[in-house]
């Protein structure tokens, strides 16, 4: 007979315990302290490790010639004088963060005290922003000589052998804005509005006012004196730019049919000029040639222009070459800016085949792009003759291997919007670039 099952006793359902929020005051955790006094030992060789590229660039500065750098250098021994920061120091830190790509001084003095690898290059040497930024600008003739130092001792190694080179520029922007452009007219405003100032500070200074210190004073007198001297730069530099402008209404109004603007300079960087960069559009900026060689990457001449179009600046960069290395390159290779008859007859008389894209004529048929035209030189003839075979075509391809290549290297470490104002100053940085590619150029091909 079944029988009902007995009933079970369940255990009460108890409600879930809401858990309060922990307060920060009774939190167990461990909490800094930061008056406590330590005693650390820290012995800067073991904060680099030995396969560092840091270690490859102070080895190949310290097997070069620098004496360049301590002509300067007024402090001597058994005489008066406070001792100066070692020029090779401050000479690694610009090419090392040049490789990392720092081109500020004021970030690089903050990497001198906060990051290892930069305090392993001082040692304890002291820098400063202020030391940093004059020295990069002070040394463009020892930085010249010894980026022909390094192409030399890499040709001695046959890391470089000249049977190619590439040439490209690239037009790099500057701190100069578009709007500090002026006209002759203003530019004679501003000079006249300048010299009134520094008169006027002049005169202050010999019945100060109350509350203003010495040191303002000069400040305010600097900062006139400099202005001044920016805008009479300025007024030096038109009568080129003047003249630029009236080929252009000769050539370009004609052509096209287009107005051409009037002469402007700017006020901040005088010797800026505005140009058509990558993106199309028109900025203040400089042309920076770069010559590399094809086997090994390795840039074997720099300079700085400011002309916007590349025409006229092969055979001045293959002199420099030829003066770097002591000898011609076998092949030269450029593009359509650099390639007119003028240019490649002079590169062509030295014994150098050109390698360059040939121009078609306006309104001409494909088939007289190789054509002799009436007044080549032989030169330009043979020239014409070898651009329509297919081997010439092919070495011509390399150049973008190589001459885009190096302008990205660059662009990578550091060529960037320039921060400096002035060919020269301008010039300095970028031989840094140079240097600090071919360094790691050297350091890659003799690994």
């Amino acid at each position: 007979m079944n029988q009902p099952p007995l009933p079970i006793d369940l255990p009460p359902v108890q409600e879930p315990v809401t858990r309060l929020p922990t307060q920060p005051s009774q939190a167990r955790v461990l909490r800094p302290i930061r008056n406590q006094a330590e005693m650390m030992v820290r012995d800067l060789d073991s904060l680099v490790t030995a396969e560092h590229p840091v270690r490859a660039i102070w080895a190949f500065l310290e097997g070069l010639d620098l004496s360049d750098f301590y002509a300067p250098i007024k402090a001597v021994l058994d005489q008066p004088g406070r001792p100066a920061s070692d020029p090779q120091v401050l000479l690694a830190l610009w090419v090392y963060a040049t490789v990392d790509g720092v081109g500020s001084a004021r970030r690089l003095d903050r990497l001198c005290h906060e990051h290892d690898v930069y305090c392993w290059l001082c040692g304890t040497v002291p820098v400063d922003y202020h030391l940093l930024s004059d020295f990069r600008v002070a040394h463009q003739g020892a930085l010249d000589k010894l980026l022909t130092k390094i192409v030399a001792t890499m040709m001695a190694q046959d890391l470089v052998q000249l049977n190619q080179v590439a040439q490209d520029g690239v037009r790099v922007r500057t701190s100069a804005g578009a709007g500090s452009f002026r006209r002759r007219d203003r530019l004679g405003q501003f000079l006249a509005e300048a010299e009134a100032q520094v008169q006027r500070l002049a005169q202050e200074r010999e019945h100060p006012e109350p509350g203003v210190s010495r040191r303002e004073q000069a400040a305010r007198q600097r900062a006139a004196e400099e202005r001044a001297e920016r805008v009479q730069e300025a007024l030096r530099q038109l009568p080129e730019v003047e003249a630029a402008k009236a080929r252009q209404r000769r050539t370009k109004s004609k052509a096209d049919g287009k107005k051409v603007t009037e002469a402007q300079v700017s006020t901040t960087d005088a010797e800026a000029r505005v140009m058509k960069l990558a993106d199309g559009g028109y900025r203040p900026a400089y042309n920076v040639q770069l010559v590399t060689e094809v086997g090994s990457g390795v840039i074997v001449a720099a300079a700085v222009v400011n002309q916007g179009s590349d025409v006229g600046q092969g055979p001045p960069m293959e002199a420099q070459v030829a003066q770097r290395t002591g000898e011609h390159p076998g092949a030269y290779l450029m593009d359509g800016g650099f390639a007119t008859c003028e240019d490649v007859t002079a590169l062509e008389k030295l014994g150098i085949t050109v390698y360059a894209p040939v121009k078609l004529p306006r309104n001409k048929p494909e088939e007289a792009r190789y054509q002799p035209h009436y007044g080549d030189s032989p030169q330009v003839l043979g020239w014409r003759q070898r651009m329509s075979t297919d081997a010439a075509k092919a070495v011509y391809r390399l150049r973008a291997s190589t001459a885009e290549w190096a302008n990205a290297q660059a662009r990578s470490h550091g060529l960037l919007p320039f921060t400096v104002r002035g060919l020269n100053k301008v010039l300095s940085v970028v031989l840094l670039v140079v240097i600090a590619h071919n360094l790691m150029r050297w350091s890659a091909l003799t690994a």
